[in-house]
């Protein structure tokens, strides 16, 4: 997921800051970790990716499960809503990817979001968020760590470590390509660590990346490219 800063920026409204983390504080009680109650065929990938400082462009992409196939890929971009703010950027995010996923014809089972779960200092990364708006079962795949210590896997394409936080297993970190840098995997909502994990190492072919998040990041960077 690409992430925008300028450095120049003010330092946010308190009061914003205020409303933000009383909005999280509502949300953390809304969050349900638990086995997915489905049967997986359609799993959508989604990414965002930030056009200069006022413009954001979101891409799902949906495919069948297991055989990965492309059956619809969509996109919208329009204004950002909020300032870069650390520790908030589901907000800045979540709006654009909502029009987003409006635009597919089929819904998907489950979300795979670049982004993180709830390994998020207050549990509320962008899988997280998107799961609660749309009451969907969603999991985050990221490239970095935000909170939490672990041990790196093995170098063998299979191999898991935890990522703890607060005493919590909050994630997995999963080797999902031999001798690669592993992916970081964690629950949204309607969705428990376990599966995530299975689901995310399925999807993993001959790339680090699961294929529903690579292609999202993929359409995203074509799409980019159509707006520009």
């Amino acid at each position: 997921m690409a992430y925008y800063r300028n450095f120049d920026t003010p330092p946010p409204d308190p009061k914003v800051l205020q409303a933000l983390t009383e909005q999280q504080r509502q949300m953390q009680q809304r969050i349900i970790l638990q086995k997915p109650d489905f049967e997986l065929k359609l799993i959508a990938g989604c990414d965002s990716s930030f056009i200069g400082e006022d413009t954001i462009l979101s891409a799902f992409v949906l495919l069948s499960y297991p055989g990965l196939e492309v059956l619809e890929k969509v996109w919208h971009h329009g204004p950002v809503e909020l300032p870069y703010i650390p520790g908030f950027l589901a907000f800045r995010e979540a709006p654009n990817l909502l029009k987003a996923y409006e635009k597919l014809q089929q819904k998907p089972d489950l979300i795979m979001v670049d982004g993180h779960g709830i390994s998020h200092p207050r549990r509320l990364g962008i899988a997280t968020h998107l799961g609660l708006h749309l009451n969907k079962p969603t999991m985050g795949v990221a490239k970095k760590v935000l909170v939490g210590k672990y041990t790196e896997p093995d170098a063998a394409k299979g191999s898991v470590a935890p990522l703890i936080y607060k005493e919590e297993v909050i994630a997995n970190i999963l080797r999902t390509k031999d001798n690669v840098k592993p992916v970081f995997i964690s629950p949204g909502h309607l969705m428990d660590l376990e599966s995530a994990t299975e689901i995310a190492l399925a999807c993993a072919t001959r790339y680090k990346l699961p294929e529903p998040t690579r292609l999202a990041d993929h359409y995203a960077a074509v799409f980019k490219s159509e707006v520009l």
